[in-house]
């Protein structure tokens, strides 16, 4: 056996053990490596995978930059420690001796350091596949017409495990998601936001109280219903998503109302592309202002990605300031936001929810918009408990959640 070249092992030579790089939970599954070589500054690694010889090409920069030794990983927090500015270049311009041990990669640097590859981890990280992540965060799936939101029982949520994981897996994807028959004593949102992060805090504190207020500060702390909108628009960064946990609802009125911001913006855009247009290119001013508090940005109502997709709604008639745009487009821009407007209003997008004490309403602040039928005061007790987390904590618990599910089945899952 050269530096430049192993000796192939047998195809069927099963794993032993792993290589620990460093990285929370188990490594998935995968045949063993039969060989590597080096190869302009790569090193080549194939796989058996059935019938067909699998390979992948690992730059050798690349390949010490990943080392998981002690050296290069702080033990505990798994962080590099090692800086690939200071490397000696030498290292890089002689080929390591290569070796393949209990089909896992070993690799002796020029320097005399050694660096060892996990093969499930390797496999997994193979340039131009999917990028690996323990659990794939879904993609965003607008709302069909006979869209039902993902349920789950308060008491099987906070036991973790599957029911938590598909709860989180339908709030990154609907950006919607219900916990029923929940108690309803006060300060169940502090226990369900825990198993995510910690609460955003905002103008109105971090825990608020949803209920009719002698002198509101906001519209709603009164009885009056509330037009489908996303809040704090107003704010450069809304907090992600919100969470709304019923206490009693024993009003006349006072039923929840949603909608999906992105099903609305794309129906725009097929029936009225220069309106679609018109809001995701021109910013307006927003504004929230108190005796104390005096909040403003300037934002499109339509936020597209790099690929035109639809990302972010703002709309908030509420906090909507005074238009200030130039006089030629004053008049095309009312027009696009009433053309908005009524599709909102539609049935077809509106998802009618009476909520009961015991549940609780997650969702996506940034995309989904939310509000509420007028209720009397008179005829009983309306009172619900919000409050707001981030959305990367919240794709931070599926991650999470998932590892712990793999871990105790034996298993580190590379793809959901």
């Amino acid at each position: 056996m050269t530096a430049s070249q192993t000796t192939p092992a047998a195809a069927t030579a099963p794993l032993s053990g792993s290589i620990d790089m460093k990285e929370y939970g188990h490594y998935a599954n995968s045949l063993p490596i039969v060989a590597a070589r080096y190869q302009d500054a790569a090193v080549q690694v194939d796989w058996q995978v059935l019938d067909t010889l699998e390979s992948a090409e690992f730059p050798l920069l690349w390949l010490l930059d990943h080392c998981a030794c002690d050296a290069c990983r702080h033990p505990q927090t798994y962080e590099r420690t090692q800086f690939i500015l200071d490397l000696d270049p030498a290292v890089l311009e002689t080929a390591p001796a290569i070796s393949v041990e209990d089909g896992h990669l070993s690799l002796t640097w020029a320097d005399g350091h050694l660096s060892r590859f996990d093969a499930g981890w390797l496999y997994q990280l193979r340039p131009h596949q999917q990028a690996w992540q323990p659990c794939i965060v879904p993609a965003n799936v607008a709302w069909a017409e006979d869209f039902a939101p993902h349920r789950t029982n308060f008491s099987d949520y906070m036991a973790g495990g599957s029911a938590r994981l598909e709860w989180l897996h339908a709030l990154c994807r609907d950006g919607f998601a219900i916990l029923q028959n929940g108690p309803h004593e006060g300060g169940e949102i502090d226990q369900v936001a825990a198993t995510i992060g910690p609460i955003r805090a905002t103008n109105f504190g971090g825990r608020f109280e949803v209920f009719s207020k002698p002198k509101p500060n906001n519209a709603a702390y009164t009885a009056l219903g509330l037009e489908l909108h996303t809040d704090l628009t107003n704010w450069k960064n809304p907090p992600d998503i919100q969470m709304l946990y019923c206490l009693a609802n024993s009003a006349q009125g006072g039923e929840s109302i949603f909608a999906d911001g992105v099903a609305v913006a794309e129906a725009l855009r097929a029936q009225d592309p220069e309106a679609f247009r018109l809001l995701a290119e021109t910013a307006i001013d927003c504004r929230f202002a108190d005796e104390e508090t005096d909040i403003v940005t300037r934002a499109t109502v339509i936020h597209l990605d790099e690929n035109d997709q639809v990302i972010e709604v703002r709309f908030n008639n509420w906090l909507r300031d005074s238009l200030r745009l130039p006089p030629e487009q004053i008049m095309p821009w009312y027009r696009a936001y009433l053309a908005f407007w009524k599709i909102l209003r539609s049935p077809r997008y509106r998802l009618d929810l009476r909520l009961a004490a015991g549940e609780m309403v997650a969702f996506d602040n940034r995309r989904v918009m939310h509000g509420r039928k007028s209720f009397d005061p008179q005829t009983g007790h309306r009172h619900l408990q919000g409050c707001y987390v981030d959305y990367d904590m919240v794709e931070s618990a599926l991650r999470v959640t998932a590892r712990k599910g793999c871990a105790a089945e034996g298993e580190y899952p590379h793809s959901a």
